[in-house]
């Protein structure tokens, strides 16, 4: 059976396993910052549950900012629960899971969920393959990020409601 739902703080240890799974070293988040980020704005973790375990996960602090910069990936304070756009640090999903739709069922409640809480729109970076996952739903990609995190090229996508139709997925 598979649930989505809110993280809490006890579940830091189970997103950080997904996490490591998910993307290289330098670019998971740690289990440390994720208990920092839980602690914060956990209302912007929803988890996806196969059977009562982890298998998934999508994150992002709320913010003023229309693009990602890495001091926003490190420092949870700068989370603005008022804030225009709703990032998205983090879709992953277990390798073994992945192939079932998860990944587009957790972007597209954390869609419903900015929409729902009158965001302007949702902002992520993603590296060049992904580009057409995330255009499927809407996106529009920027062109070559700013952001240098874990050492790798990242795109700015934008997915601005003002621009997209409510049932633009």
């Amino acid at each position: 059976m598979i649930q989505l739902r809110y993280a809490t703080i006890d579940d830091a240890e189970a997103l950080a396993g997904v996490e490591s799974a998910s993307f290289p070293p330098a670019e998971a988040c740690s289990l440390e910052n994720f208990k920092k980020r839980l602690a914060v704005f956990a209302d912007c973790f929803i988890v996806l549950e196969e059977d009562g375990n982890i298998c998934g996960l999508i994150d992002g602090m709320v913010t003023d900012q229309q693009t990602i910069t890495d001091d926003l990936y490190e420092d949870a304070s700068l989370h603005n629960p008022n804030g225009a756009w709703q990032s998205v640090f983090g879709l992953a999903v277990l390798p073994q899971k992945r192939h079932r739709g998860y990944a587009s069922l957790l972007m597209m409640e954390m869609i419903e969920k900015a929409r729902n809480e009158n965001r302007r729109g949702l902002i992520l970076t993603c590296k060049e393959e992904l580009i057409a996952f995330y255009e499927q739903f809407g996106f529009m990609n920027k062109g070559l990020s700013a952001s240098v995190h874990g050492g790798a090229a990242w795109y700015d996508m934008v997915l601005d409601f003002e621009h997209q139709p409510a049932s633009g997925f």
